[in-house]
């Protein structure tokens, strides 16, 4: 892997106080909040772009409604003044809010992603970034998502969905890393 360039970005999806809810179900990757923390503070201390992705949902049941606490970010997680805040309303980040636009204007071409859910936002974020031509990363052990019952009504575990959602991206959308082999390229 090429050095992690000096504004590659660095994008946090969905790190709400939403996601601890335990009306989503069993996760995998417990250790990701600490893998991102490691990026964000190795994003922090050399001055790279950090992009904080938030989801504001248009169903009243969901835990990222507005105006409820499961939209405020992480403590752990939180956006600094100066670093840039996108809020989306479906799980791809760059549809409908500007963030292409935000990064081409700052000639950002190589992107970092962390976060959840693995097979939603972060999948979904990571194959328009490459199908819009960015060098789109996707560290693996700073994402994480939930079980996951299929249309048949068989449970995956999240340990299942998680690989076969990071596996669909390395085909064609993104290089799969984890946090060491990041921190070792900055």
């Amino acid at each position: 892997m090429p050095p992690i360039a000096t504004n590659a970005a660095l994008l946090i999806i969905d790190m709400q106080q939403g996601m601890n809810q335990p009306k989503l179900g069993r996760r995998n990757n417990p250790g990701a909040e600490a893998q991102m923390q490691q990026l964000l503070k190795a994003w922090r201390q050399s001055s790279r772009p950090v992009v904080h992705i938030r989801h504001i949902s248009r169903a009243p049941d969901s835990v990222f409604w507005p105006g409820q606490p499961g939209c405020e970010f992480q403590p752990a997680l939180q956006p600094l003044a100066h670093e840039h805040v996108v809020e989306k309303n479906v799980p791809d980040a760059f549809t409908a809010t500007g963030l292409e636009r935000w990064l081409h204007a700052r000639s950002i071409r190589q992107l970092v992603i962390v976060g959840v859910i693995t097979n939603n936002s972060v999948e979904a974020t990571a194959r328009s970034g490459g199908n819009l031509g960015f060098e789109v990363t996707v560290v693996s052990d700073a994402c994480y998502t939930f079980d996951q019952t299929d249309l048949s009504g068989r449970l995956w575990p999240a340990e299942d969905v998680h690989a076969l959602s990071l596996s669909n991206l390395a085909m064609d959308y993104a290089r799969v890393m984890e946090t060491d082999e990041i921190l070792a390229h900055c």
